[in-house]
């Protein structure tokens, strides 16, 4: 009988490691950053599930907030790590900036920065298209720190942009179809007609940062659904009980086919500052195997502090 219990173990063990991402990374989980009180019973909040679809859909404040990060100086830390095929970190890098708009020009100030392992190409530019991704979707507004400004502009437009505005709809827009990716296009209409079938919605209340008292949006696939009947996993979404802004949103992301497979999970999360939202962090842990790039693990970490009006 142990010996049968072992066998069973190995086998699960093995399948577990194969789908999911048993490594050290920053665990992008919103959860982490609110204390759940309790499910919520909508009805008696006088509340449907539709009010939150209708929220996210309408929701512009979310983008909105990455864009009010040019009134303001801040310091950002961002880590970034890379993995080898065996999970194990193979490059870091990490840059403490100081961003300011002094005089309305940007100035970015590094009060420290550093990299390690394979990182680099022969040209200098870094390894992980997914830094390039990243810079385009959250920072393009202006230089991040990773990948110089020209980078992110008119010279790198093409096949490349268009799998980061894809991207891009994805996180700030959830819910609506993305068109022009081969199989996948109509699996984001999550809330639409074909797709609300393969979904389960969950609510709860609680405390966010401690003080803000929220709800908990969870739109996840259900048990009885096979992952690849769609691309969106779980989206969970944060939403200020008073006036129901939105203040964080987590996203898990996989799929896998003969073009391209992925397997990513996000984390953003927004503060108020002069009653302004502002992001306050962005974690990320992910596998890319897609067209013209070969396959890359990462994983981030990048906190937002010390806002200042200027």
């Amino acid at each position: 009988m142990n010996k049968r219990i072992l066998i069973a173990f190995c086998f699960l063990l093995s399948a577990f490691s194969s789908y999911s991402q048993q490594i050290p990374r920053f665990n992008p989980d919103t959860i982490r950053t609110i204390v759940i009180d309790s499910p919520v019973n909508i009805v008696s909040h006088k509340l449907r599930a539709q009010d939150f679809i209708d929220a996210v859909m309408a929701d512009t404040g979310f983008y909105k907030a990455f864009q009010n990060m040019k009134l303001y100086a801040f310091t950002a830390e961002n880590r970034i790590f890379s993995y080898d095929k065996k999970n194990k970190v193979n490059g870091k890098i990490y840059r403490r900036i100081l961003h300011s708009n002094q005089a309305g020009k940007h100035k970015v100030e590094y009060t420290a920065k550093s990299d390690s392992g394979n990182v680099f190409k022969k040209n200098g530019k870094y390894q992980l298209y997914t830094v390039e991704m990243f810079d385009y979707i959250f920072m393009n507004a202006y230089n991040s720190g990773f990948v110089k400004s020209e980078g992110t502009g008119t010279a790198n437009k093409g096949k490349n942009e268009g799998y980061r505005a894809k991207l891009k709809t994805l996180v700030f827009t959830p819910g609506r179809k993305v068109s022009g990716i081969p199989f996948i296009s109509s699996k984001t209409e999550i809330f639409g007609p074909e797709m609300r079938q393969f979904y389960t919605y969950e609510f709860a209340r609680g405390k966010y940062l401690d003080s803000i008292p929220v709800y908990r949006f969870k739109v996840i696939r259900k048990p009885s659904s096979a992952p690849d009947d769609v691309v969106i996993q779980e989206m969970t979404t944060i939403f200020d009980m008073n006036n129901f802004q939105i203040l964080g949103r987590y996203i898990d992301m996989k799929y896998s086919n003969m073009l391209f497979d992925f397997n990513v999970q996000m984390d953003i999360e927004l503060n108020r500052f002069n009653d302004q939202l502002l992001p306050v962090k962005i974690s990320y842990q992910g596998n890319w195997n897609i067209p013209f790039h070969k396959e890359e693990r990462a994983s981030f970490l990048i906190v937002h502090k010390d806002y200042k009006r200027e």
